[in-house]
């Protein structure tokens, strides 16, 4: 007989729903602190809702979507696969850092040519930033976690080096690389902006991004090596027992994170940035795809909706000085939404004290009970 289930249980179960309510969560959050600081809720989170909502608005919400949208993907990839990839960040710094170089010294070369070699040279450079913290880990059992952070500051530093060669380094005053070729860029025509009423920075990045959610999605749930790859991430012993090369598994997956991180930086650097910038600190990108593929539950469809959430509040929260309201709002909402998804065990604990079950281990077999008696 099946009973009814709890609001508790099924809040323990799915995942979607638990992502929703975290985020409800953290705009009651949001506005617990504008009440505070003695700002009008309803006008702040107005402002945020309409400056996202127009045409222009929401140009610029998929303009700084695309990225995030991306690198989500490469952190959901490795979820999948049982691997933390924290080292997005630097994946996508030297994809974005291997598109600049590319779309300079072969900025002759013709558009159609051009930017698919920018893609692919980000996407290597990342890839192989993957397969080197892969390699540590396979064969030497180095933690993945540690390298990937130590090869974030690597990527930082190179890439500074990098943007200094004077072939690469901006022939002005600013401290950063020469602007990509024409040739490179991913911007929609002036024309058309004009026409459709976009943002100037409107450009076709966003295709690349519906295309590599749709690879993702195919390789992880319809393909075989989308099978062994989730076989290792679930319990590697019985992947390696069943016949699967665990750390070919690895690497595979570390490269197809790395790849999908690269080509992040090289659409961020192509659609919004033209030259990339010495560092004084790390960006974020790589950290905020976590982030989203917290929020899009891992599922390469729900990334992309998160990765849009997530640039609508990047962008409407630039807004929100207009209403007095501080535009690091933003960073307490999306560190609440975080933080109640990154507890969603309590939630899975909370079915059981409901029920007053103190051990969650299955009762033991009949025969069990009467050999524990006769002892």
């Amino acid at each position: 007989m099946k009973t009814k289930k709890s609001f508790i249980e099924i809040l323990s179960t799915n995942r979607f729903l638990h992502t929703i309510l975290s985020i409800i969560l953290g705009f009651l959050v949001g506005a617990v602190f504008l009440s505070i600081m003695g700002i009008s809720v309803g006008a702040a989170y107005g402002r945020l809702l309409t400056s996202v909502t127009s045409v222009k608005g929401f140009s610029y919400v998929v303009v700084y979507a695309i990225p995030y949208i991306v690198v989500g993907l490469s952190v959901a990839f490795s979820f999948k696969t049982g691997v933390f990839n924290i080292g997005a960040e630097g994946q996508f710094v030297v994809g974005s850092m291997a598109a600049a170089v590319v779309g300079i010294l072969f900025g002759g070369l013709p558009k159609p040519v051009l930017i698919p070699l920018c893609f692919l040279a980000a996407m290597a450079a990342g890839a192989v930033w993957g397969i080197i913290v892969g390699f540590l880990k396979t064969k030497w059992g180095i933690n993945e976690v540690l390298s990937m952070i130590m090869f974030n500051w690597i990527a930082f530093y190179l890439s500074n080096f990098i943007a200094g060669i004077p072939a690469i380094h901006s022939d002005g005053t600013a401290e950063a690389t020469k602007n990509i070729s024409a040739n490179a860029s991913t911007l929609l025509s002036k024309d058309l902006i004009k026409e459709l009423g976009l943002c100037p920075t409107a450009n076709w990045g966003i295709l690349v991004a519906i295309a590599m959610m749709f690879l993702v999605w195919f390789i992880i749930d319809k393909t075989t090596l989308g099978y062994e790859l989730k076989a290792v991430g679930s319990n590697r012993f019985a992947a390696e027992y069943g016949g699967i090369n665990v750390n070919g598994s690895i690497l595979t997956a570390l490269a197809i994170s790395g790849a999908l991180a690269g080509l992040g930086g090289a659409l961020q650097l192509m659609g919004m940035g033209s030259r990339v910038s010495v560092f004084s600190s790390q960006e974020g990108f790589g950290f905020a795809g976590i982030v989203v593929a917290l929020m899009g539950c891992s599922n390469p469809f729900g990334v992309f909706i998160a990765g849009l959430f997530y640039g609508a509040l990047i962008y409407g929260g630039s807004k929100l000085n207009l209403v007095g309201a501080p535009t690091q709002l933003v960073n307490v909402i999306v560190g609440t939404v975080v933080f109640f998804i990154a507890i969603s065990i309590v939630f899975e604990r909370l079915k059981y004290l409901k029920r007053g079950v103190r051990d969650t281990a299955p009762p033991a077999k009949e025969s069990e009970k009467k050999e524990g008696d006769k002892q």
